[in-house]
This record gives structure tokens, C-alpha cells and sequence, in this order.
């Protein structure tokens, strides 16, 4: 990738500031006049003062472990099925033999194999494509810019609005674009040179790839930025103003508490991602509805993770579903002889042959791996673009939800009111005490 940087569009407007945002600051004050005398005991108690941990690249490295039994390479036995892995591993540390999965001690732990499996058959515990999205939104929710980075590039701890990777190319494109539709503030931050001297050699031609579709799809750019001195960790007034609020609700009469709310903002973070990750479920039963959890063979439908996330995106963003390039398999049924070897083939059961010999498929759970096709011997398959529509899925809770999301801003309003009716007492009172010192003296 060249030293090329992406702005943020021109800047960011100045944000309106009304009392609640006044009532903050003046908390932090208040804080701030605690801050000399905390440094001064931590200087003369400076031996038993918690100290940061040392850096540990290792920490974000995990060895991926394989599932055979989702590997279209070892349930087909064609060597012509698939060999993502293999290609994406840097070391040649992943080879597949009958049907067996195997990784070598020299795999380097980067997590580039992980990203590009269709069948999500490698996997490891921290790096799935559901808690890949939930570090950045966490992260994108409070802070004014999130920086997704590796530990080459990042060579110290992270700042809580730092999403470190052992490479960047473990986000695939449909988590990607997932971010990008829901948090325009992420940005890569790569240090120019850096992928240059990476021993991990398919990394940057591979995230260099996952941007670019997941750009495409979105219509949207992610953020590069190159300069260490540049990255910037101020939260958001938004989620500061969540902080306040919330704890307004927890500490119940004291406006202007000094302890800590930092709780509560993180609280109001997680129940966005755990809205999502709501709707990804609701995705499911939906899909359930639609086209029955099982296909023609009684066989349970499985919908990957990234694939979810895809669809998630797109049931807020309709419009963009004309941008997702997919193919499904169709079926000539002049040649098709009935013998529903395709529909053993798939692994996620995205297609059937019924008792009438009707071949069909569900393209929304069709992962494009074309197992389906080398299966059938009599050449009946072939691949085909799919229609955009079949990837969109009606949502039928978005009412409940719009309701909720009513009542919830209801809620704060009333608690900013009775806010400022507490804030306007306490000035009042403040004024008299005042009046009567100066009339006293």
C-alpha cells in the first residue's frame, strides 16, 4: 500500500453545546482539582503503584484450529475445491490431505487463513468475525476515531480506542463492510514501511483486497493513517454525555458527583452491541420463517458468521444490496439425473433436491464455493450471478424496536429536564449563600 492518507472529509463540525455539556465540565473540573494531590501520592508511593504490563505481541496471536468436517477441500476430495488457506498462509504452514486439516509449527499466527475460508472451517476463540466487529464498535462507540492496527505497526500497549490484530487482513470483507456501514470513524493505522519488512508476506495484498471490496460494497473509504503522532484518543461528546446521564441515574440526587461514571458510558456502548448483536439473532429466526431452517433433506441450514454480519448490514441498507457481487448455482434441468450429490456437497445446506427432483437453492445462506457444481458429475451445475434482493431480509421486529428506542429518548429527556431543574436549584442556592456572606461582611 502507498503513502496515501484518508482524510475525514473536510473535518468535523463544532458540536452545539447546551447545559448538560456545561454541567460536564464542570464536573470534570471539580475533578481536576483532586488530580495535583493524586500525583503527589503516587510519586511518594511510586514502588506500589500498579504498573503497566510489558508489551506482549503474543498476547494477540492465537494458533487457529481446524474443522474438517466444514472443509469443502476434504468432504469433496478435489484438490480443484478449494485451497483459500493454503494460498493465504504466508509460511505454507496449512496443507489438506484426504480429510484431514493440518497446521504446522510454523504457522506464524497471523490470522490471514482465518478471513478468507469461506466455510469458516479455521477458526480461533478471539479473532471470530462477530467479536472482531463487537472490539471495533466497542471501541468506535466511545471514542472520536478507532484505529484497527497490528503488533508490528503498534509496538506498545494499545489505547482503549486501538483494536490491535496480529495482521490487519483477519477482518474480512463482510465484517468490514459491516464497520464501515455502522461506524464511518474507523480508521487502519499502518506505519509507511511496516508491511514491507512483515515476514507475514500475503498480508498486505490480502487486507489491501478485504478494504477495497468492503469499500466497494459500502460506497464508502476507510481511514489510513500513516503517522503515529497523529492518532488522536478523545472520546466522544456523545458518549461523555451518555457517561453523565446514566450515571445521573445510578448515583441518583448528586448532579455533580466527582466519582467516576466511566461505567456507565461503557454500559450504554454495550447495549448497542448487544442490540446488534440482537438483530443478528432475529436475522435467524426470520430466515427461519422465510425459507424453513431446513432444506429438502431434512438437513439443518447453517448461516456463517460473516455472512451474518452481511446481512445484518444490508437489512438497515437495502440499497446496497445491488452492490454485493454473489454467485449461486443453477441448474440445467434437461442434464440433472436426481441423484442429490450437490446437495450433500454443501456443507451449509444451502441447497436441496426435493422429492420432485426440483433443484433449489437459498441464496442467502449460498456461500459461492461452488462445491455444489464439482459434485455433479453430470455437469447439471453451473455458477451464476444472484439477485441482490435474495440477500435482503425483511425485519419484522424493526416496530418493536423503533418503539423501544422511542421510549428509551423519552427517558433521557426527562432526565436531562430534571437536570437541569436540580442544576437550577443548586445555582440558586449557591446565589443566596452569596447574597448572605456579602450582606454579613
Amino acid at each position: 500500500m502507498g503513502p496515501v492518507r484518508y482524510g475525514r472529509g473536510g473535518g468535523m463540525a463544532e458540536e452545539k453545546r447546551d447545559l448538560l455539556d456545561e454541567v460536564i465540565d464542570i464536573q470534570k473540573d471539580l475533578r481536576a482539582i483532586q488530580s495535583p494531590l493524586d500525583a503527589v501520592v503516587g510519586a511518594l508511593d511510586s514502588e506500589s503503584a500498579p504498573q503497566e504490563p510489558e508489551w506482549d505481541p503474543s498476547a494477540y496471536k492465537e494458533r487457529p484450529r481446524a474443522n474438517a468436517l466444514r472443509c469443502i477441500r476434504c468432504t469433496t476430495g478435489s484438490p480443484e475445491a478449494c485451497s483459500a488457506c493454503m494460498d493465504a498462509c504466508p509460511v505454507g504452514a496449512i496443507s489438506v490431505e484426504g480429510d484431514a486439516v493440518t497446521i504446522g509449527p510454523s504457522c506464524r499466527k497471523c490470522g490471514v487463513c482465518l478471513a478468507v475460508c469461506p466455510m469458516e472451517a479455521l477458526a480461533d476463540r478471539t479473532h471470530t468475525p462477530k467479536r472482531l466487529y463487537d472490539r471495533i464498535a466497542k471501541a468506535a462507540g466511545a471514542y472520536e476515531r478507532c484505529y484497527v492496527t497490528c503488533t508490528r505497526a503498534l509496538g506498545r500497549n494499545p489505547e482503549p480506542n486501538e483494536v490491535v490484530l496480529p495482521c490487519v487482513a483477519a477482518l474480512g470483507p463482510e465484517t468490514l463492510f459491516a464497520v464501515m456501514c455502522d461506524y464511518p470513524n474507523v480508521s487502519v493505522y499502518l506505519p509507511f514501511g511496516v508491511c514491507d519488512r512483515c515476514r507475514t508476506t500475503t498480508g498486505e495484498a490480502a487486507y489491501v483486497d478485504h478494504i477495497g471490496t468492503a469499500e466497494a460494497w459500502s460506497g464508502r473509504s476507510m481511514g489510513l493513517e500513516m503517522d503515529a503522532d497523529a492518532l488522536e484518543h478523545k472520546m466522544k461528546r456523545s458518549y461523555e454525555r451518555s457517561q453523565f446521564v446514566d450515571g445521573l441515574v445510578g448515583a441518583g440526587k448528586r448532579m455533580l458527583a466527582t466519582t467516576s461514571v466511566a461505567g456507565a458510558g461503557a454500559a450504554a456502548v454495550a447495549r448497542r452491541v448487544q442490540n446488534h448483536a440482537k438483530r443478528l439473532n432475529a436475522i435467524n429466526r426470520q430466515l427461519d420463517k422465510m425459507v424453513g431452517p431446513t432444506n429438502a433433506q431434512r438437513r439443518r441450514r447453517t448461516l456463517t458468521q460473516r455472512r451474518q454480519l452481511l446481512l445484518g448490514a444490508l437489512q438497515r441498507r437495502p440499497k446496497l444490496a445491488s452492490r454485493i457481487a454473489h454467485e449461486v448455482p443453477v441448474c440445467d434441468s434437461s442434464l440433472c439425473t436426481m441423484c442429490g450429490e450437490c446437495a450433500k456437497a454443501c456443507l451449509l445446506n444451502a441447497c436441496a433436491v426435493d422429492e420432485t427432483g426440483h433443484f433449489s437453492v437459498a441464496d442467502v445462506y449460498c456461500a459461492s464455493c461452488g462445491a455444489c457444481v464439482l459434485a455433479c458429475r453430470e455437469g447439471a451445475l453451473a455458477m451464476r450471478p444472484g439477485e441482490p434482493a435474495e440477500l435482503l431480509v425483511p425485519d419484522d421486529e424493526a416496530k418493536s424496536r423503533a418503539e423501544e428506542a422511542k421510549r428509551q429518548k423519552e427517558e433521557v429527556a426527562r432526565l436531562k429536564e430534571e437536570g437541569r431543574r436540580k442544576l437550577d436549584r443548586a445555582l440558586d442556592f449557591l446565589e443566596r449563600l452569596d447574597t448572605d456572606d456579602g450582606e454579613g461582611s
